[in-house]
Order: C-alpha cells, then structure tokens, then sequence
C-alpha cells in the first residue's frame, strides 16, 4: 500500500486526549497488579504494557456490529471499545461477575456479547490457533453479505490480532491462503515486540510477518510505527477502510517494544538484561504525552487525565477485590448449550417409500437442509464443483445450491473444522467434511482448542453450531490411510457430540438433529456400509423417512431382541455396539438363534447408558464389541463403567472384542482381516461368553 495513502486528516485534539487516558489507564493496571503480585499473581496474566498505542489506535476503529478477535496481551483494545477495568480484573481475579467467563478463563480471553459493543467470540490463547475462527468469522460474514442475509447497511470487520511470533504457526497460513482465496472482510493486526518468550524474532523467523503476507497473492498490507498513537491510528483507519469498503484482507505489521512481563509467570528480570532498556526508549505513553504538550495541552490538564486514570484503577481494584467468587456448585455449567431436538418426529418409515443407501440418506439429508436454511453451507475437499465428494456425498449439490454454498477447500483441516467456530459466531450454519478419518489430525487443535471449549469457557454466551462429517472404517484393502477409527480420541475431548449411524433412516434423522443442535457435531459415517455392498450389510438400506423425519441425539436401538424362552433359561446376552459391529453381530447372532440382544448406540456422546444399562443387566453377560484397537478404547472404558455399576446382576465379566492393537490397518486384504473383527471372531467370542 502506497505511502499516500496514510495522508488522512490531523486527529481531533479530544480523541489524543481519550488516548492517552487509557493507556495511562492500562499502564496503572499493570502496575497494580505488579505491586500486589501477591494477590494478583495467583492466576497468569499479561498485560498491554508497551503496546497501548497500537492497541488503542485498533480498539477505536472498531464498531458495534463489527467483530474481534484480540489475543492475550490485547487489555488496551478492551479498554478502547469501553470496558471498565473493574470488569477487567474481575475476570483477573477469576471471580464470579467475570463478563466473559465467569471465572474461568485466563485475564484478558474475552468472550463478550453485550449492546454497543463489538462482538468477541470464545477463543484459545491465541497463539496462532485464533486466526482461523476469526478468519471463519469474516468468511461467515461474506457468505451471508453475499446471499442477501445481513440485515442493516452496516458492512461488519473482523479484527483479528496476533503477536508476531505466533504467525510462524502453520494454521496462520491456512487462514491467510482463505482470506485471500475468497476475499475476506478482516484486518490482521501483527504487534511484533520480537519477543517470544524467552526466544527472540532472529531464533524463530527468518521473516517479519509483513515479509511473510507478500507471498499470499491478493494480501494488502502496511507497517506502522506500533508505539506511535497518531501514526497507528491512521494506518489502522486505512487499514479498516479498506477492508469495510473494499471487502479485502490487509495485515497491519505494527512494530512495539514489550515493556511488561511475557506473562506474571515468566518474569522480564529473568531473561531481558540490556533489551528492556532498549524498549523503553519507545515507550508510546511519554511520546503521546510530549504530543499532547507540542499541542499546547496544559501540564496541569495532562496530570489531571493521569489522575483520573490512577483514581480509576485504585477504586476498580479495591471493588474487585470484594467481588464474591464463583459458587463452586455451578462448576459443570455450560458444557453443552441445550438442544432443541429431545423427541423423534416426522415419519421414520413412509409407506410405499423405497429403500435408499446410507450415503444417500445423507445427501438428501444435506439437500433438505440447504434448501430449508438459507444460512447453512457445506464445504470440505472435493465436496464441491462436479465431483461432489469422493464417496459421491454430495453429488450435484454444488450444481443445485451454486459454488458459494457448496464448494472445495485447500487441503486444510485445521480450516474446515475450526472456520465453523467463526462461522457459528456470525450467525452462517457450516456443515463440513474431512475426506478420510486419517487425515482428521491437522484439525484436532481446533477441534479441542476454540470448538470444545467455547461454550463452557464463554459461561454459556458462545456455542459453536457445528457439524463435522468424517467417513471412517475398514473394508476390503482402504489400507493404513483410508481405514482407521478415531472415535476413542475423539471421545476424549470434552465439548463435543460423536454420532455414528448404522443405516440410511439414522442417518438421515440423525444428520438433521445434528444440524440443529447448537454444539459442535461429530459425524462419523462408515464408508464400508454406505452402499450395503459389504456382505451382511443389506440391513442399512432403509425405507427412505420423510423430509420432517429427525432422531434425537443420544438415544440407542435395540435393533434386535432375545427371546423370553432363552432369557428365562439363562441362555442370552446383549451386544453393545455400533457402526459396522451392528453387522457383525448380526450375521453372529443367527448361529445362536433367540439368544442374542444388540444395542446399537447410535451416538457415543451423549451415550444412553440408561438402555445400554438395562440390556446388560436383563441378560447378566455383555460383549461390547468395536471395530477400534481395543485397548485403551471407548469400548473397554465402557466394559469397566458395566462392570462396576451391573456387577450384582453380572453371571459373567463384561467381554470386550475389537481390533488388534497395531498402529495401522495393513493394506493387504488378508492382513486386514487379521487384524479387524468379523462376523466369524464374534461367533466364537459370543460362544465362550454363553458358555462362561
């Protein structure tokens, strides 16, 4: 961006004035806190010292319908748009009026949604990982610009800010190859104090972040002189211009000193030797305070606007102090926001209705939605243009709804999944699909980092509508990147639903539930009974339910029942399972006619223990059986919880069946056949078990 274009007209003397209240303000803060580190100290935290002037010149640009994402130093931005330092360090304090989390998350991780003020979603620490959501939050806000969906004449920004040593992430480059790729509303600002922690610019880059944009064609930037008010006021006002007016990304590379602590936990005097000296030569407070005298400010009205500041922060700190402290008995609040889907509706089985395949439940499952919720769209790799997924998912649905709500993405993971964090928060309704469960990794951080735990961190006021589809399973010779199942890790993030259908008239029910729920949705589809081609799989072909049909999540099936002869006689058992297993067991079950319940959990989390409960204590012997290697798996978790809470009612230990614990499927058939369960393995397993 050319030099002249910062030509804008001299700031209004007020606005100087405003400035440098606040970062006076912010400077007493950060000094409060150092002088009762005792107190304050308790719960890490940084602060803006070095960089109010930058942060400020951001804060002031920003309006009430725009959207931010301000990293872990950014206080100053949070005192520009109008915070209070009492709100401020209550959330220090982690006391119970917190405004963001009610106590639960760190000093300066806003999540603020409140009248007049900018909207800030829940986000992690901010070391990289934010860039995607608030790049999402921007792709969100084009979609919905683009479809005719904002209401107003407002034209939302996302500001989206990071310290300089986070853009070397690598998710910082998927997001920037988006922004540029479909033209996004959202100003990146980059405050290089070229320190890591202890690590300096020279040892983790050998680019500034201004270096690094150039090579994403279609990028804007700027520098500016980040300890400078005026300067930075005017290179963020062209910065947010452009991006309002002409729809763009811009980076601004804001160049600061750091002047306070990395963090209260990592002290300056430790490492900074000569360098914090050197910083502060650049103290932005004394430069816009000699502005100030050079524009004929009296001394006496600028020590009035210190006092005023320092009066503040020692009042808001002494009424913080006092705050109550969160009541322990809500410490689970908030995991889940509820769903509106608690009962099945619609027709599961219409008469005269064909019988469909699974992976078409699921395509027309996404074509109702689209057609029904102008604000939904539905991206991955391949989804889009004429190929429509590679299993054929989403077949002509680009074709019907148009490349902007139906299209490809870079191989990025970590962009699929976390954009919908962003997307959510705008109010755009994602459905997105990683192509193999394999290649579900590069998007694990944003899964547990900004999706699982959005709801519970921004006490409830951030939920992340979601719904993540992720093909899975082994069958005839997918091999070691095509095969595996990754629903015991998944399983381990808290915050999010895992559903996994066995059938066409499931998936259709569930994918619909799915969609309206208002948490982060796992979809895991298994790719060997999409077509019912594998034998013994004939079942998951359905009469096709209509388009009202929907099936809330957390509810098992009992898909088949013992006789009442059989379970007089001792001479029964229930098989827990789920996806393929409902197959297998099947197909097992008809050597040992009557003697066979199977429970097909239908959805992980939430799990209906109640009836899985219930089937094993009826029949006193259970095989939970899984296509996952087993140990350490969901399955022998869930063998355990049976044991202990059914072990009155037990006439046996609960069996467990799954894959051999190697590190991948091989992809020789033969081998793979060693490796997984089949109908034969569950026949002898179910054997020994009668017979215990």
């Amino acid at each position: 961006m050319s030099e002249t274009t910062l030509n804008v007209t001299n700031l209004d003397l007020e606005l100087l004035k405003k400035a440098y209240r606040l970062m006076f303000t912010a400077k007493t803060m950060a000094e409060t806190y150092e002088e009762n580190k005792a107190i304050c100290g308790k719960y890490v935290h940084s602060t803006s010292r070095g960089h109010e002037a930058i942060q400020l010149a951001a804060a002031f640009q920003l309006q009430p319908f725009d959207y931010a994402a301000p990293y872990y130093r950014d206080d100053s931005i949070l005192l520009g748009i109008g915070l209070e330092p009492y709100e401020l360090m209550l959330q220090l304090l982690a006391k119970a009026d917190d405004p963001f989390s009610g106590g639960r998350s760190y000093y300066s991780h806003p999540s603020l949604k409140r009248a007049g003020f900018p909207t800030i979603p829940h986000q992690s620490s901010a070391t990289g990982m934010q860039v995607i959501p608030a790049t999402g939050m921007a792709h969100g806000i084009a979609y919905l610009e683009r479809q005719g969906l904002l209401q107003g004449e407002e034209k939302p920004v996302v500001l989206c800010s990071i310290g300089d040593g986070a853009v070397t992430e690598g998710e910082v480059a998927e997001a920037f190859q988006m922004a540029v790729l479909k033209g996004l509303p959202v100003v990146y600002l980059v405050q290089d104090n070229d320190w890591g922690i202890s690590a300096t610019g020279k040892e983790m880059r050998a680019m500034d972040a201004y270096e690094f944009a150039a090579g994403f064609k279609g990028m804007e930037r700027l520098r500016v002189d980040g300890a400078d008010f005026v300067e930075s006021y005017k290179g963020m006002r062209v910065a947010f211009d452009y991006a309002r007016q002409v729809r763009r990304p811009i980076l601004v590379h804001a160049k600061v000193p750091l002047l306070g602590h990395h963090t209260s936990g990592v002290r300056r005097e430790w490492y900074r030797g000569d360098n914090l000296h050197q910083h502060a030569e650049r103290d932005p407070i004394p430069r816009l305070r000699q502005m100030l005298l050079d524009a004929d400010v009296p001394a006496a009205e600028i020590e009035h606007l210190e006092q005023q500041a320092m009066q503040k922060v020692a009042a808001d700190y002494e009424r913080a102090l006092q705050a109550p402290n969160p009541d322990p008995v809500t410490f689970n609040t908030h995991e889940f926001a509820p769903t509106p889907v608690t009962t099945e509706a619609g027709e599961r089985s219409p008469a005269g209705a064909g019988k469909i395949t699974m992976v078409d439940a699921a395509l027309h499952a996404v074509d109702d939605i689209l057609r029904t919720y102008p604000e939904a769209l539905f991206y991955g790799q391949d989804v889009g243009g004429e190929l429509g997924g590679v299993f054929r998912e989403a077949a002509l649905l680009a074709k019907k709804y148009g490349d902007a709500r139906v299209f490809n993405t870079p191989i990025q993971e970590g962009y699929i999944i976390g954009s919908t964090a962003g997307m959510s928060a705008v109010g755009a309704k994602a459905i997105v699909e990683i192509q193999f469960a394999d290649y579900v990794w590069p998007g694990i951080n944003q899964l547990v980092e900004e999706l699982s735990k959005s709801c519970y961190l921004s006490n409830g006021k951030f939920p992340i509508q979601s719904v993540i589809r992720v093909p899975i399973g082994a069958y005839g010779g997918g091999g070691p990147y095509h095969s595996g199942s990754i629903e015991s890790t998944l399983l381990n993030i808290r915050g999010i639903k895992v559903v996994y259908p066995s059938n066409a008239a499931d998936m259709k029910g569930l994918m619909k539930a799915a969609f309206l729920d208002p948490n982060p949705v796992v979809m895991l589809e298994h790719k060997g009974i999409y077509w019912s081609k594998v034998p013994g799989t004939e079942d998951a072909k359905m009469a096709e339910p209509d388009e009202a049909y929907i099936l809330p999540l957390g509810k098992a099936n009992i898909v088949q029942q013992a006789d009442a002869e059989q379970l007089r006689l001792g001479n029964s058992l229930a098989v827990i399972t789920y996806g393929m297993g409902v197959y297998w067991a099947k197909t097992a079950a008809k050597q040992f006619p009557g003697s066979i319940e199977i429970v097909d959990l239908r959805t992980l989390n939430p799990l209906d223990y109640d009836t899985v409960r219930a089937s094993v204590e009826r029949h006193g012997k259970a095989l939970i059986l899984t296509e996952e290697p087993l140990l350490n798996s969901f399955a022998e978790s869930l063998a355990g919880r049976l044991s202990k809470d059914c072990f009155q009612k037990l006439d046996a230990p609960v069996y467990t069946l799954g894959a051999a614990n190697l590190p991948a499927i091989p992809l020789n058939v033969e081998l793979e056949k060693m490796m997984l369960p089949n109908a034969e393995k569950v026949a002898v397993t179910i054997e020994e078990l009668l017979n215990y």
